[in-house]
Formats: C-alpha cells, sequence, structure tokens
C-alpha cells in the first residue's frame, strides 16, 4: 500500500488517515548537500571533533594509516580527492571498529615546482633578475620566499580536504619544511654518510636541461618522442680475417657518439661477416658502397642492409664472426680526424642487455649516457687499462645541455659554437643534425631514420630529459653493511610459488634488505609486490642530490678527496641548528665555521651545496612524523597512495628506512588507480574533459563525490563525467529514501522488544540477512573492499528492504493496532536495520548519516563516537533463509502477473487482486501454503491449488511448474487499509472498516489517541 491514502479513493465517512502510523520525519527527501555539508563541517569544528575522538580513543589500540604528502602547490585535482576519501573511509572504518585511529595529514613543501613559480611570479613576470644565491643573504631571501608559496597552499589545500569530509589533525599537520622536519632529514641524511652508505661519485645519471638538475627514476615518466636513429659504421683497427670491415652500431641518440668509447656485443648471439655485392645504382644512391664489409647479427642483418637500401639479394654472408674474434677487436671511432679528435681505439666489450630483438647486435656504448654502458664500460676498467685505454670517462654535455671540450668538433671551440642537444625549453638543439653531418662527411653512415617511441620526460616539466655523467650524491644498493646475512626465500616464494627453490642467503645491504622488507609486507592489490620488487631488485644506486635551492642541504662537509667528515659533534651542531632555525642555517653567512668549530681546519673542508631529492624528504616522513608523534606509532600499518607510488613515496620510504632501521616504515601497502574520464581518456584542459571535485561538491555535495569513489573499483584506473556522477546521484536518492522512511516509521517506536522465537518468520529472515552482511562488511572493511560494501548495502536497501520487506510490512506497521506483536517485530527489526546500516555506511558518507543518525538520536553527540553494530550471532537461520528463497522464487511470479494487470489496467493497485496461483511441484507448493502468500504478495487475497494451470495463466521462463491466473478480490474496501474483504462492516462500531482495523480503531480509542 501506498504510505498516505488518497482522500478521493477513501469512502465517505471518519478520516482514517489520522488514525495510521504513516512515516513522519523531518529528514527531507532533498538533500542539499552543498549547503548542509559546510553547516555540518562547522559543527563539528565547535564540538571539537577530533579532539573528542582522540579522547574517546585514547585507550584502544592504534591504528595508523601514515599520509603520503601531497605537494603544496596549486587546487586539489581529482585524483586527490580519491585519494584522501580512500584514506578517510579507511580511518573512519578503524575507528568505528574499537580503534584509535588518529589521522596526521602531510604536504610535501620543498622541491623544484616551488622554485619555478618563484621564479616566474616574483621575478620574470615583473622583469626581475633571479637573486644569486651564491651570496647567502640572497640565498636565504629567497628561500623564505619559497616557503611562503608552499604555506599559503597548504592553507588551501587544507579546506579542500576538510570540505571532502576528511577528518584529522589539520590544526598540526606534518609539514616536510618544517624546522623539526628538516632537522630530523639532516639527520637521516647523516645516518647515511655516517654509515659509510653515503657517497660522491661521477654517474649517467637522468638530467633535466630545463630545471638544470638531476631526477630520480621516481620523477621521470615516459611519453611519446620522435628521435633521429643512425645506424653507424665503426672500422676494424689491425690485421686479420676482419680487417677492412666495420661494426654496426644503431641509435636513437646521435648526440651520444662524441661520448662514444665502446662497443658491447653478446655470446649468445650468432654474427656475421658480410659483404654489400649489389653494384651502385645512380637511381637509388644508398650509403653502402658494393664490397663493403659489415659485420652484422646474423638475426638482423637483412633488416640492417636493406635500411642501407641494399636491395634483396644483394649482399651475401661470407663468414661466421665468432665471440672469441669479437673479444679481441678494436675499431676506430667513427668520428676521427674530426677537429683533432677521437684517434683513440673503441674496444669490444661483453654487454649483459645485448640482444638481437631490433638493431645490429652490436650497442653503441657511450659510458657518460647511459646505465648499462656505464656498468659496462667499468666492469671492463681493469681490462682496458692492461690494453693501453683509458677508462676515464668524458664529460661531453654541460648542464645547459651544450657538448663540452670532451666533444671535439662540436664543442666551445667549434665553428658556429657549440651545438645543443636541448635547450631550457625542452626543445631539440642541432646536436643531432651535426653529429649526423661529420659521420656522413666521415664515410660511416650507413643509414638513417626516424623513430617515434616512449623516452622519458621530466614528471613535473613533461619535457625530455638526457642521461649524462656528473658528479652525484648517491647512496649504495650493494656495499655490505653488516656480517649479517639475510634470506630471500620468502620473496621467492611471492613471486614464484611454493615450487621455488630455496634460496642462498645473501649479503646485508640495502637491496636486499629492501627484498626482505617487501616479502614481509601486504600488498593491495597482490600485483603490488612484484612491481615494486622489480625495481628495487634493479634499480642503480639511489642517487639523492639535486642542484636547487629550496629544499634540505646535504648537511656535510668533504675534504679534497671526496671523503666525508664523520664527526657527531658537527652533526649535533647542525641539527641543533636546523631545529631551531630551519635548514636556512645551512646556507647563512658564517655557517661552515659555525658548524666545524674549532676542530677543525676549515680551509680543508668544504660544505655541499646541493640539495636532498625531495623523494628523501618525503621518504623520511616515518622518522620525524610516525616516530616523533606520541599519539602515532612506527611502523604505520598502512601506506596508501596511487598506483605510481611504487617507483615514488613508498620506494623512497623503503630505502629510507632500511637504511637506517633495517626494515620498511609499514606493514601493509595499499594503491589505487588513476581518474579517467568517462570515454578512458586522461583527463586534459584542452580536451575539456577534466572533472575537478570542488565543482562536483558544489554541484552535487561531497557525499556524492564519496559514494562514487567507494563504489568503483580504485585497484585500477577509475571513470568519471556527468553520466557516472548522475548514476550516483540517483543511487544517493534511492539510499536516502530508504533511510528516510526508516526514520518516518521509527518516529512511531515505543523501544518494545519481542523474542527472537516469537518473531513472524519475515522478520527472523530480515534479521538473518542483517547478520550475513555484517560478515561481509566486516570482512570487506578489513580487505579495503569498499565497492562490495557500498553495492551490498544499496542493493539491500533497494530490493530487499524498499521493494521486498518494508513493501510488504507497510500494512502492519501503518494499520496494526499498537499491540500487535507482528507490528512491534516489525519495528524492532527497522530499528535493527536503522542502526546498523548508518553506523556501517558512516565512514563512507559521514554527512549524510550524521543527519540521519542526529534525527533519530537527537541526544547523540555524533554517529561518528559510534561503533559499526555488530549484528547477533542468533540472528542467522540458513535453513530459514533458504526456504524464503523458494519463496520468493514463487512470489515473483505473483508480481510479475500483477504488474501485468495493472499495465493493462485491469486493476489499480494489488490490493484489488485476489490471485490463484498454480503451482505442480508438492513439495513447493506445501512451502507456500506455510506463509500467508496474500500478505508477502501484497494483494487481499490469494488461493494456491495444484497444477497444472489453466491455459492463458502467466508463467515466467525461468520459473517452470509456477502459474498465476489473476482474478480480482471480492468483497468491500477497508476505508482504513483499502484491502477489500469481506469482513467490512462486521464491527458495529466501524461500519466501513476490516476486523483487524476495527479491533486497532477501538485500541487508539482505548488509548486516547482517537476521539468517541
Amino acid at each position: 500500500m501506498s504510505d498516505t491514502p488518497k482522500t478521493t479513493d477513501k469512502p465517505a465517512g471518519t478520516d482514517y488517515s489520522k488514525t495510521l502510523f504513516l512515516p513522519e520525519t523531518a529528514f527531507p527527501m532533498r538533500a542539499g548537500l552543498p549547503q548542509k555539508e559546510p553547516e555540518w563541517l562547522k559543527r563539528w569544528d565547535e564540538m571539537k571533533l577530533y579532539d573528542q575522538l582522540r579522547e574517546a580513543s585514547k585507550d584502544r589500540p592504534k591504528y595508523v594509516l601514515h599520509d603520503g604528502p601531497p605537494y603544496a602547490n596549486g587546487h586539489l585535482h581529482i585524483g586527490h580527492a580519491l585519494n584522501k576519501v580512500l584514506k578517510d573511509v579507511i580511518n573512519r572504518s578503524f575507528q568505528m571498529r574499537g580503534y584509535d585511529a588518529n589521522y596526521v595529514p602531510g604536504w610535501d613543501c620543498h622541491g623544484l615546482p616551488i622554485e619555478w613559480k618563484i621564479e616566474e611570479e616574483n621575478y620574470r613576470a615583473k622583469g626581475k633578475p633571479k637573486p644569486d644565491l651564491n651570496d647567502a643573504s640572497a640565498m636565504v631571501a629567497f628561500r623564505k620566499e619559497c616557503r611562503a608559496y608552499a604555506e599559503h597552499w597548504v592553507g588551501v589545500q587544507s579546506g579542500e580536504f576538510r570540505r571532502l569530509g576528511v577528518e584529522g589533525d589539520f590544526r598540526n599537520p606534518y609539514l616536510t619544511m618544517a624546522y623539526e622536519a628538516e632537522s630530523v632529514i639532516a639527520g637521516e641524511l647523516i645516518k647515511f654518510a655516517m654509515s659509510g652508505q653515503l657517497y660522491r661519485g661521477s654517474k649517467p645519471v637522468m638530467w633535466s636541461v630545463v630545471e638544470k638538475t638531476a631526477l630520480a627514476e621516481a620523477e621521470v615518466e615516459y611519453d611519446d618522442y620522435e628521435s633521429d636513429t643512425v645506424w653507424v659504421k665503426f672500422p676494424v683497427r689491425g690485421e686479420g680475417p676482419l680487417a677492412g670491415a666495420s661494426v654496426v652500431i644503431w641509435t636513437t641518440t646521435p648526440w651520444t657518439m662524441p661520448a662514444n668509447r665502446a662497443i658491447t656485443y653478446s655470446p649468445k648471439i650468432a654474427y656475421g661477416l658480410y659483404e654489400v655485392t649489389a653494384p651502385e645504382d645512380a637511381d637509388n644512391p644508398r650509403w653502402a658502397k658494393p664490397g663493403e664489409r659489415l659485420i652484422l647479427a646474423d638475426a638482423l642483418a637483412a633488416d640492417v642492409l636493406a635500411k642501407a637500401r641494399v636491395p634483396e639479394g644483394g649482399f651475401r654472408r661470407v663468414a661466421a664472426v665468432l665471440p672469441d674474434e669479437l673479444a679481441g677487436l678494436v675499431c676506430d671511432h667513427p668520428l676521427k680526424g674530426l677537429a683533432g679528435g677521437y684517434a683513440f681505439a673503441v674496444p669490444l666489450l661483453f654487454g649483459a642487455h645485448v640482444t638481437d630483438d631490433a638493431g645490429t647486435g652490436f650497442v653503441h656504448t657511450a659510458p657518460g649516457h647511459g646505465r648499462e654502458d656505464f656498468e659496462a664500460w667499468v666492469d671492463a676498467r681493469r681490462a682496458l687499462e692492461a690494453r693501453g685505454i683509458d677508462p676515464a670517462i668524458p664529460f661531453a654535455v654541460d648542464d645547459d645541455g651544450f657538448y663540452t671540450k670532451d666533444a671535439p668538433g662540436f664543442g666551445p671551440e667549434a665553428e658556429g659554437g657549440p651545438a645543443r642537444v636541448l635547450d631550457d625549453k625542452g626543445k631539440k638543439g642541432d646536436a643531432n643534425k651535426r653529429v649526423i653531418e661529420a659521420l656522413i662527411a666521415a664515410g660511416n653512415l650507413l643509414a638513417r631514420g626516424r623513430l617515434k617511441h616512449q623516452y622519458p620526460h621530466s614528471w613535473r616539466s613533461k619535457k625530455p630529459v638526457i642521461y649524462r655523467n656528473t658528479p652525484q650524491w648517491f647512496v649504495h644498493m650493494d656495499k655490505s653493511l653488516s656480517d649479517n646475512t639475510i634470506d630471500l626465500s620468502a620473496i621467492f616464494l611471492g613471486w614464484l610459488g611454493p615450487a621455488a627453490p630455496p634460496q642462498p642467503l645473501v649479503e646485508d645491504t640495502l637491496r636486499n634488505r629492501a627484498m626482505r622488507a617487501i616479502a614481509d609486507t601486504r600488498f593491495v592489490p597482490a600485483a603490488g609486490r612484484n612491481r615494486i620488487g622489480g625495481m628495487i631488485e634493479t634499480r642503480p644506486d639511489w642517487v639523492l642530490s639535486r642542484q636547487r635551492a629550496w629544499g634540505v642541504p646535504i648537511a656535510v662537509f668533504v675534504d679534497e678527496d671526496g671523503e666525508v667528515l664523520r664527526d657527531e659533534s658537527v652533526n649535533a651542531r647542525i641539527l641543533a641548528a636546523f631545529a631551531a632555525e630551519g635548514a636556512d642555517a645551512w646556507f647563512a653567512a658564517g655557517a661552515k665555521e659555525r658548524f666545524l668549530g674549532n676542530a677543525h681546519d676549515a680551509a680543508r673542508w668544504t660544505m655541499v651545496r646541493d640539495i636532498l631529492d625531495v623523494w628523501f624528504d618525503s621518504g623520511s616522513t616515518h622518522a620525524f612524523c610516525l616516530e616523533k608523534r606520541p599519539d602515532l606509532k612506527w611502523p604505520a600499518d598502512l601506506y596508501l597512495e596511487g598506483s605510481d607510488q611504487h617507483r615514488g613515496w613508498f620506494h623512497s620510504s623503503l630505502l629510507e628506512a632500511c637504511g637506517t632501521r633495517g626494515r620498511a616504515p609499514y606493514d601493509a601497502v595499499l594503491t589505487h588507480g588513476f581518474v579517467m574520464d568517462e570515454d578512458g581518456r586522461k583527463m586534459s584542459k584542452s580536451l575539456g574533459n577534466v572533472v575537478t571535485p570542488q565543482e562536483v561538491i558544489q554541484q552535487s555535495g561531497a557525499d556524492i563525490l564519496r559514494l562514487w569513489v567507494v563504489s568503483s573499483d580504485y585497484s585500477e584506473d577509475l571513470r568519471l563525467g556527468k553520466t557516472i556522477l548522475q548514476t550516483n546521484i540517483d543511487s544517493y536518492r534511492k539510499l536516502r529514501n530508504t533511510i528516510r522512511w526508516m526514520l518516518g516509521t521509527l518516529a512511531h517506536d515505543t523501544g518494545e522488544t519481542v523474542p527472537l522465537a516469537e518473531m513472524p518468520e519475515l522478520e527472523r529472515l530480515m534479521l538473518h540477512r542483517l547478520a550475513e552482511l555484517g560478515r561481509l562488511v566486516r570482512k570487506a572493511y578489513d580487505e579495503f573492499d569498499f565497492k562490495r560494501i557500498a553495492r551490498a548495502l544499496l542493493d539491500f536497501m533497494v530490493v530487499e528492504l524498499s521493494a521486498f520487506y518494508f513493501d510488504i510490512r507497510k500494512d502492519a506497521l501503518y494499520c496494526d493496532a499498537p499491540s500487535s506483536k507482528r507490528r512491534l517485530a516489525a519495528m524492532e527489526v527497522v530499528r535493527q536495520l536503522f542502526d546498523h546500516l548508518v553506523t556501517w555506511l558512516a565512514p563512507m558518507l559521514p554527512f549524510t548519516m550524521e543527519e540521519a543518525w542526529l534525527e533519530r538520536h537527537p541526544d547523540s553527540r555524533s554517529v561518528h563516537f559510534e561503533q559499526m553494530r555488530e549484528p547477533d550471532a542468533a540472528w542467522e537461520d540458513a535453513e530459514l533463509a533458504a526456504k524464503w528463497q523458494k519463496i520468493r522464487q514463487v512470489r515473483r511470479v505473483v508480481t510479475g502477473a500483477l504488474e501485468e494487470e495493472r499495465r493493462e489496467k485491469r486493476i489499480g493497485s494489488s490490493l484489488e487482486a485476489a490471485p490463484i496461483l498454480f503451482i505442480e511441484e508438492a513439495d513447493l507448493r506445501a512451502l507456500a501454503e506455510t506463509v500467508d502468500f496474500a500478505e508477502i504478495a501484497i494483494t487481499s487475497g490469494l488461493a494456491i491449488r495444484p497444477g497444472p494451470a489453466p491455459e492463458g495463466a502467466f508463467r515466467l521462463p525461468d520459473a517452470p511448474g509456477i502459474a498465476v491466473l489473476p482474478e480480482k478480490a471480492k468483497g468491500t474496501k477497508c476505508a482504513r487499509s483499502w484491502r477489500v474483504t469481506d469482513d467490512v462492516g462486521s464491527d458495529p462500531d466501524f461500519p466501513d472498516v476490516s476486523a483487524r482495523d476495527a479491533a486497532a480503531l477501538r485500541e487508539l480509542r482505548a488509548l486516547g489517541r482517537l476521539g468517541a
């Protein structure tokens, strides 16, 4: 029946609507979230909700989700919203399950993007020159400008996070630029220095010409890029069967040719000596000349010669070239003689990275411009020296992307000035062009082309980077840290399965410590273990230094040999100054003498001016947040960020903690994907498909955004747009209306209870379902599977409650007498449903559930002080559930028949019907006869007959043996409940209502709730 009978349908007489227990609530159907949510935030602030939660849970076990710091630079984007909502749901869920889940937000405040903004806004835009940062006072002043900029955005973002409904200690967040934090970060670096893990070395690192700094792998992303490609000949030196031939290499970085010092090969590859036999073709000129002999991998020879425009059949394989022959081979540099340079020998070296998948089977090796090149060159250093080859690595390209004097013919002395690889805008310079022209002039270019491929770009500037050899500060990955050994069997079991062979004990190195920690960490999803493990297994030494101004300095002193000063008293002075004054103290006038004191000759020691990589800052947050705050703990229970942080924050935190404490700073790592538009495209201003959290909140409210988050499979990339938002709005409306109906019904709740054994089956069924859901909710919250919770609760509330249980029980709840056990049992079930569902949903929809809870419990402080309700184990009744599953299958056929009758306008409401139900299967028929089927089908009557049904009866294809013959109810329509019965008028005091309703009216009169 409907909630309010229409006056026009009611027989003349008493207005019985006033005698019904109709829903009454101030909880509105229209949520008005954009207006109401700020009011709730204000209320929570005024009542100091965060402080009260801490006080209420101070004796509970701690659950710590450590916040990965967002960058204090600009308004929040939708990825921030996804991240912070997930964290808030987790924290609230543990808080409401018996933990003290204190959340301390944090911010990453140092680094290049802020420097750029200050340079742009405070200097370039005003036509002012950037300060000379070699001047102490100028450096400190510039850093203060950076600090003020970060402070502003911390404030802005803090407000935006709070508007999402995120609860935490926003009055006392952690900031990497806080003085105490800067002191601890410097102290963590000093621990690496004192243990011998820190060293200054010269290695190829990714270098941003635009930003003029080294970059870590975590600061690089790969994007499409079109490169010049060249096939280059290296003439073989000396005598023998290969004399006069050339080893051919292929490269996508012609600009690195001046830095070439070797060629690498693999003994696993079959090589051959090939001769060009095709004659000259004036109409089709080619680089390869008749009679030219080239050494190539057999698997790639035909492809290489085709690139050189040698026609099919225009070459022959002269002989095999064995690995032993290659091992002793030496070539001329292809630019030999240019500007009097490149006269050195180019040896062939073994390279584990060489394959015959592409290229020529040989790899051009410039040790100053590639990690594998560097490693192959360094591994061969002693052998090179024994052969009289200088193992020095050239510095061929400077900070600005120009060639140096180590690139004869292209450096400062060259006509027209030095060639440039990239300019300060990230655009290609003229280096490739000039190198290719020089190779042509030398007769050593075999072929050329272009290739579109994935190439490293700076994460921040989005511009290409280059590998270049520069002096930097590193942390050893493979230096032994103690005499201990580490068992890595667990990590291999995780990767390779139970059949993995036992692994030998390995050295106690940073790499092996990190691998062991990965094995001990829970990853959600589990694939995260393999991802970060693969990165740690192959990563080079950790480069820590950056050539910038805004950040924590590498606060150590070095002598002329690069040895670090290890003096605890010096370290103590540095850290005390940082704690009191911030890291600016390192750059202040007189800092060197101040920190060295009288025990050291200032002339002997140099202050390192490089800045620490910001990933070291954020990787140290566990040290200055988790360890320093008594309201937190170390290690954290959980780190949660986007999946890109396997190479970012998860990675740097792992290395930092393993290097200083021997284990990871977390017990579990949870990752989420990225937000795309509805079509799966990356959000972009140029495409006009960006969805901002501010817009969604302004139009629909934060709880709608939160519902989207918890309803999505965040383990993969998520999609968001108008259609998806509307779907969540519709789901929210259904959920809210279900809660609204419960609130309205509970307005008549007297708190009376009915023993479980005396409850009708329908009520016991709902309690059973509530117990089942309770298990699901607990398990899914533990597994961070919010989509499962959201889907299960929404389906339950819309399908099982609104469309089934509530629909059936409206008649009893509205019309039964106050003392009716059926009505009291239903009221008790609604009461339990409300308290359970609202506390289960509160972590996900904190604003809406707060509003609903306080409407029901006005004397309560807040739903967020409540614990999630635990269903009574006695409610579970699998046998009853199995029975009602069958009954509901039969009911589906009845309701289907009634829907058709309404559609054909043969009845107006189901109460006008009294169908005949035919059930062929005897056991199922007997089961259906144990319940009041008219009640559960919401009809005025229903007869059950054995099958088969007559022709024309209603059937459903998936319910064989069940049919319904629609019939109209016979009798008189009750003026109060609208049921059509044959006992209307049986009570002379109430001649226009049924006997049931007359009894209810008499009881209401006795209670003084009905006039005489």
